[in-house]
């Protein structure tokens, strides 16, 4: 176990979410969430009646539909199990997201359009995590747009800036990371020449 062994405890509430990225024949990615909620223990709900031990308090789906340059051409939403019978009124504004591009902005772009009483809280929280595993599926594609480019340059065109750059702390331009991978973009000097 990675964490130190916790202090005397008992399992009251499970959040278990599930990410899939999907490369479609058609060249987009598709990208699905699954979030469920459930009580180790029975309570009495007013507007659903009894919820058994392990009966979804939540659970609910999101699917964004992504193409090459990152930007959202679909996004879809269903919810199963929710505590209020108006809960799934909700999941028809995620459709709103479409067009919207992956990257600077986004999360603030997300609530622009379906944040406070235009969506769900637990929808909107899996849409972060949702544009992660949209970049990692899109890895192949971008790998390969990546080495036309870096072919282009061979022959003389200018190199474009990483779109990674910047974005985590491995991709610092202070990191030897950037100083390897993209020197012309590192804000640390070359590293020396090794001594054969």
């Amino acid at each position: 176990m990675p964490l130190p062994a916790p202090a005397p405890r008992k399992l009251e509430h499970l959040r278990d979410i599930s990410l899939r990225g999907y490369l479609r024949e058609d060249g987009l990615v598709d990208v699905e969430a699954h979030l469920t909620d459930t009580k180790t223990y029975g309570f009495p709900s007013e507007h659903r009646g009894q919820v058994n031990p392990g009966d979804p308090i939540h659970g609910m789906w999101i699917r964004l539909t992504v193409n090459e340059d990152m930007v959202i051409t679909a996004c879809e939403a269903a919810s199963d199990h929710t505590p209020f019978a108006v809960c799934p009124g909700a999941t028809s504004n995620f459709a709103r997201l479409a067009g919207l591009s992956i990257g600077p902005g986004f999360n603030r772009a997300v609530n622009e359009r379906v944040g406070g009483v235009e969506g769900c809280t637990h929808l909107r929280e899996l849409l972060a995590q949702m544009a992660t595993v949209a970049f990692q599926t899109m890895w192949p594609i971008r790998s390969r747009r990546q080495a036309a480019q870096r072919a282009a340059e061979a022959k003389g065109a200018p190199r474009k800036r990483p779109a990674l750059l910047g974005t985590c702390h491995a991709y610092a331009p202070s990191s030897p990371v950037v100083r390897k991978k993209w020197p012309e973009w590192s804000d640390q000097p070359p590293e020396p020449a090794k001594a054969e």
